[in-house]
């Protein structure tokens, strides 16, 4: 990928970030304010519009045309040969209660998430920045990483559906439910959560665009929960079901018990 074009990514995360820590914790009780309906249908937070702003007039600024596609605008044709797939809050509910899970997540692609070719989430409370791109592997603050061959014997699972108990005769010795997708994902792929699902078709390519593409080059193993590859084109219409774990044999067996 052009080196223009990941720089321009690197600096519009580095952006929103700079911008969002910014903002003291006392002040966090205005990011919940609702002001307007985001092209995704759903309620627009103050800090999802306030970091999507910073994004799109990054991008207007910058000397090569990128288009955008974000949970809020939409898709912002700017007749360029590449898209920053953005969420520039993941997690909201998270960001605006002060729980410190919750991300900037682009993925930078063409024309599906089968082609996105360069990823960026970054955990905003922490720092951490996971960065993937197609062919090149996956870094965890710089340092190459691989996802488990196997899961942890202490078994972390996953979830954003408290029925999936209901469902799946699993190991639930140890559960989670982050509520960030994106960051999620990648804690499987470093092998500090073992498998996450996500049963329901819930999840937009904005969610997962980086963060698939970084389980994939760290070794990972995600599909739908029919078993597919996952594939969503780019717009804000289409969701996905995801399994996501250290290897293939562990997501087949949770989509079998759950099917």
């Amino acid at each position: 990928m052009d080196d223009e074009i990941k720089k321009i990514a690197y600096d519009v995360t580095d952006k929103i970030y700079e911008e969002i820590i910014r903002i003291p914790r006392s002040e966090y009780h205005k990011f919940i304010v609702n002001v307007g309906i985001g092209a995704d249908g759903t309620p627009t937070k103050y800090i999802d519009k306030f970091a999507e702003d910073i994004a799109i007039d990054f991008i207007k600024k910058s000397k090569l045309n990128i288009n955008i596609l974000s949970e809020e605008a939409g898709f912002l044709d700017f007749d360029g040969d590449y898209t920053f797939i953005l969420d520039p809050i993941d997690g909201t509910r998270n960001a605006i209660r002060g729980i410190p899970i919750y991300s900037i997540s682009l993925g930078v692609g063409k024309n599906s998430i089968s082609d996105v070719n360069f990823g960026i989430v970054k955990n905003i409370p922490t720092g951490d920045l996971f960065i993937a791109e197609k062919g090149n592997g996956a870094f965890l603050n710089n340092n190459q990483i691989k996802t488990p061959e196997i899961p942890d014997k202490e078994f972390i699972f996953s979830y954003n559906d408290f029925n999936i108990f209901k469902k799946v005769n699993y190991r639930f010795d140890k559960v989670r439910a982050l509520g960030c997708a994106s960051i999620e994902i990648c804690m499987v792929a470093i092998g500090a959560i073992d498998i996450y699902a996500v049963c329901d078709e819930h999840l937009r390519i904005t969610d997962i665009a980086a963060s698939s593409l970084f389980i994939k080059e760290a070794g990972g193993a995600l599909r739908n929960i029919n078993g597919e590859d996952i594939d969503l084109n780019l717009n804000l219409d289409n969701r996905t079901s995801l399994i996501a774990a250290c290897n293939i044999e562990i997501v087949n067996d949770f989509i079998k018990r759950f099917n």
